[in-house]
């Protein structure tokens, strides 16, 4: 049975929709074998990081290239490196302050799309000096690396990949989008005030359903311990995030790790009045909430709860450098100096430049949402990211 689509979807060609069938197939085998219900997160983890089914395991376009003239990018989604490259400048001027800090010269990025942030980083560290940097990527999509080593190559060995997590690093760690991608756990309070896991089922018809289940003891402890009962009120648990910033405490010897990504404080996550939490899917340039809609084509993401995030570092041995919004961290760390760089003689251009900064930094659209989580170890002076409007006190 074909799940009808949220409104306003735009049609999908039949390659696709056949490629959407088949993962479709994998997912109900997946359900099957685990004995008719799977939890969300084994669902999601599926959905997206299947070999060669998988949003991000598959051949598909999944980020918009908008630097080409199209009125109508190819892709998904528009990430922030791809906007504009003032902001892989500006998040580059950071990591030399890291790099220099710390005497070191390698930067490890985690999911790093098409390359353009790596691009930008790399050339504005050429231009500060540090033309010795190593950059190092860790990427699951085989399709996103294959366009990332086009687009680097001239960086030669400079850039190299990596099939795992290193056992042991010392410089700067930039994760941009990372977060909200990694598989997430869904969780409701019933009537009673128990915590229920939110799963995923088969109809009689063979569409995809939620369907509740007492929380297993860990998940149950871990959302009781962020919120009060709220009976009828879902959300969501990052739990594999937590465990990867937890790693990274085993790992990160020496640097620190700029994280950006959308979300807020716990406070704010989980207030009473977002009770259907944030799980978010995206189509085409289409935002809907629908998880079950064309599975292996379209992205799931759900925002960060960046106050877990700065406690699972904290448990992990590492110091939580700075905390901000995206708009704040930018302008601090010298996004306006790059702007007064560029010549305004020419006004179209100009524009054309100024722009998508102006999206960057704007409350309305990612200038707020968007957040920046500083941490590591061996840090000794404070960044310049977060040099003002610094929000540690609101974690």
């Amino acid at each position: 049975m074909q799940r009808p689509a949220p409104a306003n979807l735009p049609p999908l060609a039949p390659a696709a929709l056949e490629h959407s069938a088949a993962a479709a197939a994998h997912l109900r085998a997946a359900i099957a074998a685990n004995g008719g219900w799977l939890p969300f997160d084994h669902w999601m983890a599926e959905a997206l990081y299947a070999p060669g089914l998988g949003y991000y395991a598959a051949g598909n376009v999944k980020l918009a290239d908008v630097d080409d003239g199209a009125k109508t990018p190819a892709g998904d989604f528009v990430t922030a490196p791809q906007l504009t490259p003032l902001f892989a400048r500006t998040l580059a001027h950071q990591a030399a302050e890291v790099l220099r800090q710390t005497g070191t010269q390698t930067v490890l990025e985690f999911g790093a799309g098409t390359g353009a942030l790596a691009e930008g980083v790399l050339l504005e560290l050429d231009a500060l000096g540090l033309q010795d940097t190593r950059y190092l990527i860790l990427e699951v999509s085989a399709d996103l690396r294959a366009r990332q080593a086009d687009r680097l190559k001239a960086f030669g060995d400079r850039v190299q990949w990596l099939d795992a997590l290193p056992h042991a690093f010392a410089g700067c760690v930039l994760a941009n989008e990372v977060l909200d991608a990694m598989p997430v756990s869904l969780f409701a309070w019933s009537p009673e005030g128990a915590v229920l896991e939110r799963g995923v089922t088969v109809d009689a018809g063979g569409a995809f359903v939620w369907e509740d289940r007492p929380a297993p003891d860990a998940l149950a402890t871990a959302v009781a311990a962020r919120m009060p009962p709220l009976p009828g009120y879902v959300s969501e648990i990052n739990l594999q995030g937590e465990a990867w910033i937890a790693a990274m405490g085993s790992w990160l010897e020496r640097g620190a790790a700029l994280l950006v990504d959308y979300g807020f404080p716990r406070n704010e996550y989980y207030h009473p009045q977002r009770a259907g939490g944030t799980l978010m899917c995206h189509l085409r340039h289409h935002a809907h909430g629908d998880p079950f809609t064309a599975p292996g084509l379209q992205d799931i993401t759900a925002h960060v709860d960046f106050t877990a995030m700065a406690e699972a570092a904290l448990a992990a041995g590492m110091q939580v450098l700075g905390y901000t919004s995206q708009a704040r961290f930018l302008m601090n760390a010298g996004l306006m100096d790059l702007l007064a760089r560029l010549d305004p003689s020419d006004a179209q251009a100009y524009a054309q430049a100024v722009a998508p900064v102006q999206k960057l930094l704007s409350e309305a659209e990612m200038g707020e949402l968007f957040k920046v989580l500083a941490i590591g170890r061996g840090m000794q002076e404070p960044l310049s990211g977060f040099s003002r409007g610094d929000r540690l006190g609101k974690l």
